[in-house]
């Protein structure tokens, strides 16, 4: 809603007006690229008058009669192009709008170039946006992809960090949810974990809500934002947790759709990128490889069969991608024959669409032929992206691993020693063993005696493993307070239900043999137990020494009492350090 209104000049968009939008061109710089590109596709972005879209520092003509909206981040050389893009008049009008607040030196910087190149009259309307993190879901943020590794969690727990860098990364990340309540148009209540990263955030934070607050002439949550009403009658929490209460969860691999997806492919921003195989067919002797095509699709919200099934258990999901083909095909025949009606040859999107309804058959045709190839075009979709995550799971055994270290996370019996695990050639890569044994050493009761250390060491390097993290993990172990209690998992082992091929149709395109079709038990994991004891104020070690803010409270009566006994309709959980999709699954059914 936010990025519709910037693009329609700042003015909410009139729902009924029938007239032409105004055209107008984009700019923006990679920032504003990620945050728009997952939320709105090129077609809306046409449908709001946007006829080119490029990037700030890119070679852009000048189109003189156009109006020009900018979403860039007020970076000095951002600034720098902006000011020369006014000397050049390159368009008729100029609608600044930043990503994150700009300062006011830098602020008169474009002012002086205005009046310099005269052109003061033509920059219509200068903005601060607050739209610094990128929304991947209807419920799911991350705060920003072109510099991830400024906020990642190795870049807060490096050893050798300095006071001044660790207070840059905690501003990032202050101002990026800043951002994000200043849209949401609410101002929460914040509880974090005393002694973390989280804690640096949380008093930032509501330092720079209360700042905000107290200024209420320009406060940011007054008046109509936003999300002025949509939450005003309860306040949401905001639980920030440290990456370091839990670090077997984003180590261990999963066995979710969309968890899998991201953890084996390349995806990024909502889009998965598959190499594609060259095919099976020999090629003659001496005739070239085939070069390897890359693809890429987009999973978005509009995709039903994304949105039922991200969470699911990957056998699951390939059951589902082949009910859907089956379907499809029933109705294939019914393809064919509108395609007939309409005398369209092969595959002629162009021509469908130019059609006009001239008869009460093509009409009935011309409206179900649409909805039937864009179910094609989803099953084609997952049928590529399932196969591509089913041949890792299958090359690397990660059955094997994820049932494995879901014992080891329950404490229940292992079935075979983790030694074999490591030592098995055909199971998995360097990268997937080390995670495995980091699981082992950070869930057990105590560390593994020297003499076992020095055996699993041997095994790991034998199996070409970088030994780095497990010296991290182990100095970690040494050094956090909650090795006296390793993180509960639950005790809940997924349950096998024998092998997939059993489930699966003979004539199903996933060849399933040999992988196990393991059914999950919901349990809460770590971060979800946090928001629940918190959301429900419940009383639990594990939170009851949780800071308490209240940025609309008066200054001297911080505590971590909190006010009201009443548990929260609605929370935000950010886990400084990074969350993952292992995470929002598991908070998704919890809620549910």
């Amino acid at each position: 809603v936010a990025l519709k209104r910037m693009l329609n000049f700042n003015v909410p968009p009139v729902k009924n007006s029938t007239g032409e939008p105004v055209w107008k061109v984009l700019i923006y710089d990679r920032f504003g690229q990620d945050i728009i590109s997952p939320l709105l596709s090129v077609k809306e972005l046409r449908d709001m008058g946007i006829t080119l879209h490029l990037l700030l520092h890119s070679d852009r003509d000048a189109i003189p009669d156009v109006p020009a909206v900018y979403f860039v981040m007020p970076t000095e050389e951002n600034i720098d192009r902006m000011c020369q893009d006014l000397r050049n008049q390159l368009y008729e009008s100029y609608y600044l709008n930043f990503i994150s607040a700009i300062s006011r030196s830098k602020l008169e910087d474009i002012a002086n170039a205005a009046i310099g190149a005269n052109a003061v009259t033509q920059v219509a309307k200068v903005f601060d946006q607050y739209l610094n993190f990128i929304t991947l879901e209807d419920d799911m943020f991350v705060l920003c992809n072109q510099n991830k590794e400024l906020v990642s969690y190795r870049a807060i727990n490096r050893p050798d960090i300095t006071d001044t860098e660790m207070e840059t990364i905690m501003d990032t990340i202050v101002d990026s949810l800043f951002c994000f309540f200043v849209t949401l148009g609410a101002i929460p209540i914040i509880r974090c974990s005393r002694g973390t990263a989280a804690e640096m955030v949380a008093v930032k934070l509501d330092k720079k809500l209360r700042e905000n607050l107290r200024d209420a002439r320009n406060s940011l949550f007054t008046g109509d934002t936003l999300g002025a009403g949509q939450f005003s009658f309860q306040r949401p929490l905001l639980v920030l947790v440290d990456r370091n209460i839990d670090l077997a969860t984003p180590l261990h691999h999963s066995w979710t759709y969309q968890a899998l997806v991201h953890d084996v492919l390349d995806f990024h921003l909502n889009r998965v990128n598959l190499e594609e195989s060259a095919g099976t067919e020999s090629s003659p002797a001496g005739a070239r490889p085939k070069k390897k095509n890359k693809k890429s699709y987009d999973l978005t919200a509009s995709d039903k069969f994304w949105q039922k099934h991200k969470g699911s258990p990957f056998p699951e999901v390939a059951e589902s991608v082949q009910e859907e083909l089956e379907s499809y095909r029933a109705q294939e025949d019914e393809v064919k024959r509108l395609k007939g009606i309409m005398g369209i040859e092969g595959e002629d999107e162009g021509a469908i669409s130019m059609l006009s309804d001239n008869t009460a058959k093509l009409t009935s045709a011309v409206s179900s032929l649409p909805e039937l190839l864009e179910k094609k075009r989803l099953i084609d979709l997952h049928t590529n992206v399932a196969t591509a995550v089913l041949e890792h799971i299958k090359s690397r055994k990660l059955d094997v691993y994820f049932e494995y270290e879901e014992k080891i996370m329950s404490k229940s019996t292992l079935d075979k020693s983790l030694l074999d695990v490591i030592s098995d050639p055909d199971a998995g890569t360097p990268e997937d063993k080390m995670r495995l044994f980091l699981i082992y050493y950070i869930s057990s009761a105590q560390a593994p005696s020297e003499i076992d250390l020095e055996q699993y060491k041997k095994a790991l390097m034998d199996a070409g493993c970088n030994l780095a993290p497990l010296n991290y993990i182990k100095q970690w172990k040494a050094f956090t307070k909650m090795a006296s209690a390793p993180t509960s998992y639950g005790n809940t082992t997924p349950k096998p239900l024998g092998l997939f091929s059993r489930v699966m149709n003979t004539g199903s395109q996933f060849v399933m043999e040999g992988v196990k079709n393991m059914v999950l038990k919901q349990q809460n994991l770590p971060v979800t137990r946090i928001l629940d004891n918190l959301m429900e104020m419940k009383s639990n070690p594990e939170t009851d020494d949780y800071r308490y803010f209240d940025p609309k409270m008066l200054r001297g009566s911080d505590s971590s009492v909190p006010r009201s006994k009443n548990p929260f309709q609605e929370a935000i959980v950010f886990v400084v350090g990074g969350g993952n999709y292992i995470e929002y699954q598991n908070l998704i059914d919890y809620i549910k």
